[in-house]
């Protein structure tokens, strides 16, 4: 046989297969690629691909209108301080021998607070009364010797000048009753005082003595309030007083209280600035839901009449988004999915962190209170149950990766 039909006869070699079937892939991919290219591969992909879904905690729901309507005023600080109040002082000098009553302690009127040494009070009451019964019995001793010798007078037996000195001594005996009397009151006074009294009903606030201290005349032991009669006394600017008015309200927060705000109204204003500050005194009677502390610091605002009947709707700062020159939120539709919707704000309170709102929302849409930047508009939701937290899309989770061929 002839070597070169040999050659054509023979198998060829696995390389020259190998390239062979690879060239023939090659052109039925070429012949295909207007429907079955890797676009289509891509867009089947994503078609495949799982819409993302939030889950949403009660926590993260702002309900539009629950901060209620506010408007912008005068700055007032202050304290909450209570109208009626009582620095409870000895009036006599002794040693206490008991306290009654502890801070927090409701009184009543007229209720024993603390007990003072009574021994000494005691003795010099004794001694007044002895002396009131001897001045008592010298003056009748005296009134019946006055008798006698006006007796005598009238039969002629006296003189006129004995009859006068008879009457001299029942008028100093006399007088020395009206003193003893009135030693004896104050011995009686004295011996109250080492009672010391609630003066109105109210609360005990501070104990400044215990059992076995020397208190003198004046010293100060308890003090005691009425927190029936707290209200605001705080502070405004001079330069702001022509905005003042009996009767306006009054929103403010107070420390402790985190972001709760509570109503008043202004009760009183001052006719006389304070010298050193300039500013002017104010006082709010409290309205509603009122505070039960004393002392603790407030700031907030009074209202003009005309702010405080328009009023506004109000958004935290952190739920308006900045987009493209434009203020927006995201509201929680109905059909479950998220929209992102327009809003007009006048200026940011930087005080409070909150945005007045113009126009957009209503009062009663529920909006995302901390929105982020990864949402889109129709995104679905889900509501999540009590102290859910806000779950990240899943596609900003790393998701493992397939285990590798064993071949």
């Amino acid at each position: 046989m002839p070597a070169q039909l040999y050659s054509l006869l023979r198998p060829a070699p696995r390389t020259h297969l190998a390239l062979l079937t690879l060239a023939v892939l090659v052109g039925l991919s070429a012949c295909g690629g207007g429907k079955g290219g890797p676009e289509a591969a891509s867009a089947s992909a994503s078609a495949a691909k799982p819409a993302v879904q939030l889950l949403v905690s009660p926590e993260d729901i702002l309900t539009v209108g629950q901060s209620g309507a506010v408007g912008r005023g005068t700055l007032i600080t202050g304290a909450i301080v209570p109208e009626k109040r009582a620095d409870v002082r000895a009036e006599l000098g002794a040693v206490v021998q008991q306290v009654l009553k502890e801070n927090g302690d409701a009184v009543r009127r007229g209720e024993v607070l603390v007990k003072l040494d009574e021994a000494t009070v005691r003795d010099s009451l004794n001694a007044a009364e002895e002396s009131l019964r001897a001045s008592t019995l010298s003056f009748e001793q005296s009134e019946r010797q006055l008798q006698r010798v006006k007796s005598l007078q009238a039969q002629g037996m006296v003189s006129q000048q004995a009859a006068e000195d008879a009457e001299v001594r029942r008028n100093n005996a006399n007088s020395d009753v009206l003193a003893a009397k009135a030693r004896v009151v104050n011995a009686r006074q004295q011996l109250q005082r080492t009672e010391v009294r609630a003066p109105f009903d109210g609360v005990v606030v501070e104990r400044k003595v215990s059992v076995g201290d020397t208190v003198q005349v004046g010293r100060e032991l308890l003090k005691v309030m009425d927190p029936r009669t707290l209200r605001l006394e705080g502070r405004v600017s001079a330069d702001q007083l022509r905005d003042l008015r009996v009767g306006q309200s009054v929103r403010y927060s107070l420390n402790g209280y985190g972001t709760q705000r509570f109503e008043g109204r202004v009760q009183r204003v001052d006719a006389v600035a304070n010298a050193s500050t300039r500013q002017v005194e104010v006082v709010v009677a409290l309205v509603g839901d009122a505070p039960t502390v004393a002392g603790l610091f407030a700031e907030g605002e009074v209202l003009t009449q005309t702010e405080a009947a328009q009023g506004k709707l109000v958004l935290p700062e952190g739920t308006v988004q900045a987009l493209g020159g434009k203020s927006v939120v995201w509201r929680l539709g109905a059909d479950s999915t998220l929209q992102r919707v327009e809003v007009q704000v006048d200026e940011l309170d930087a005080r409070h962190g909150w945005w007045p709102v113009k126009a957009g929302v209503q009062a009663g849409d529920r909006l995302l209170r901390n929105p982020t930047a990864s949402l889109s508009p129709g995104q679905s939701f889900r509501l999540g149950g009590a102290g859910a937290a806000v779950v990240k899309p899943a596609s900003s989770v790393a998701a493992p990766a397939p285990a590798a061929s064993a071949r």
